[in-house]
């Protein structure tokens, strides 16, 4: 005799998004059943976020031990430990992931079903250990995997993905990474900063989707500094006895060998096996359910999509707010809560930091740039490469997105990101207090030029009598 499970939300996926769903429809009312073959964490604690970001962490004191000849600190001897740092990456990692999954030993009772799900109609899934559930409706938030297109399986083991990367036991003397967006910009930079032979390639011309091409051209500059990009190219991969070998035509020509190939070409949502077919969702060009952002509903069914599996924004916060609507409004359904989102907002740590925040130039904005290289406090601290490009609105001077790479970038994204949700204007902005010496101080630049550029009154000039680059 069949099992069958009742709840009004049952929430397919173990991860950010899922768990946010679900702690987000039970809060609101519902019962819930979350329902994952492993719960073995999230993609952020096991093979993104955090272990990219410890590699990094890596890469920064190596390139900052490296720095102190600049202030006259001479040291003597580095040597790279690659087993041990690697061992510490995924010690780390593996203490993140385990953290999360105790997290969920804290949900309710019966609330966790540990199975693999797929649709066998509207408002029902089978289970793979036979049971079956019903509820009123149902939230997908099955994440993604990194996308390894099949001409590269030529290279067996030596060809890694961001699941796999982290698993080395060593360093790679040469590493090629296919693919300039954050993930591969990232870890580029980070493998080419603890003293690997990085080449980057891609077939696009412009990296991480940087609108601004002083911004792209900043970024290309500090790249080229400690590794080969090849941009514009396409790659054809060949198995080679000690790794791997690579030719490439296109905007440049030619070949190399390489120990390792980290494949760095995007992540696709994992919708496989769920058979979207049995609800009859229409699907969009890439096979994923067309929804709504504003209440993650597909259509006018009573299935809502959150996180990777959605195919939007594949970033954590994002994900955890998906989560957050999709579970709410399954709670609520049939009268889903439209909720305006936060303003676009990706960072790529490279050093110095990379983001994009919002709108830009292409929708009739009026733009100014920031240039770090003789800013203050970033040539203080020996840190003085960047630049900021940002977009306003006319005739206002609203600020509406930015485009940088700079130093404390992270930080500034993040002040950016709030200025533009809370509809901050360029003269609004100056109107504030900066503090000095600070690297929040080169922002300055560019919110002048754009209140030159709208009809508001510059604020009165506070740095009067204050020296070039102070």
């Amino acid at each position: 005799m069949t099992t069958t499970l009742c709840c009004d939300v049952a929430v397919i996926g173990g991860g950010t998004a899922g768990l946010a769903a679900e702690r987000a429809a039970r809060k609101n009312g519902a019962s819930t059943l979350l329902i994952d073959p492993e719960f073995g964490g999230t993609t952020c604690a096991q093979v993104g976020c955090m272990p990219s970001k410890l590699l990094i962490a890596a890469s920064r004191e190596a390139e900052r031990i490296r720095r102190a000849k600049l202030f006259g600190i001479v040291i003597e001897g580095i040597k790279i430990d690659g087993p041990a740092l690697l061992r510490r990456v995924r010690a780390e990692r593996d203490r993140f992931a385990r953290l999360t999954r105790e997290s969920i030993q804290d949900l309710p009772e019966r609330v966790a079903v540990r199975a693999r799900a797929s649709f066998i109609g509207a408002g029902r899934l089978q289970l793979d250990d036979g049971r079956v559930v019903e509820a009123r409706t149902i939230v997908i938030a099955t994440g993604s995997a990194p996308i390894l297109p099949t001409q590269f399986s030529v290279l067996g083991d030596a060809a890694l993905t961001s699941d796999t990367i982290f698993e080395l036991n060593d360093l790679p003397e040469r590493l090629a990474v296919i693919g300039s967006g954050a993930i591969g910009l990232e870890l580029a930079q980070a493998f080419a900063q603890l003293g690997v032979e990085v080449t980057l390639l891609d077939k696009g011309e412009r990296m991480a989707k940087i609108r601004c091409a002083k911004v792209h051209a900043q970024l290309r500059a500090i790249l080229d500094d400690k590794m080969t990009v090849r941009l514009g190219v396409d790659v054809t991969p060949h198995r080679d006895e000690d790794g791997a070998k690579l030719s490439w035509t296109g905007s440049s020509e030619g070949e190399a060998f390489f120990d390792k190939v980290l494949v760095a070409v995007g992540r696709k949502p994992q919708l496989d096996g769920l058979q979207l077919e049995s609800v009859q969702l229409e699907l969009d060009d890439n096979g994923v359910p067309r929804h709504d952002r504003a209440t993650m509903r597909c259509g006018e069914s009573a299935v809502f999509l959150a996180g990777d599996a959605a195919g939007d924004l594949p970033l954590l916060h994002e994900a955890s707010h998906d989560g957050a609507i999709a579970g709410r409004n399954a709670a609520a359904f049939p009268a889903p809560i439209p909720v305006e989102r936060n303003p676009p907002f990706a960072i790529t740590f490279t050093e110095p930091v990379l983001a994009r925040i919002g709108k830009a130039e292409e929708d009739g904005a009026v733009t100014g740039t920031a240039d770090f290289s003789d800013q203050g406090r970033a040539r203080v601290d020996g840190q003085n490469r960047g630049v900021l490009t940002l977009y306003a609105a006319a005739p206002d001077g609203r600020l509406i997105g930015a485009d940088l790479i700079a130093p404390a970038g992270e930080h500034l994204a993040h002040m950016l990101a709030w200025a533009v949700q809370g509809g901050l204007t360029a003269t609004q902005w100056l109107n504030m207090p900066f503090y000095h010496p600070t690297v929040e101080e080169g922002l300055k630049q560019a919110l002048r030029t754009i209140c030159a550029a709208t009809p508001i009154a510059l604020p009165p000039d506070q740095d009067a009598g204050m020296p070039a680059g102070a």
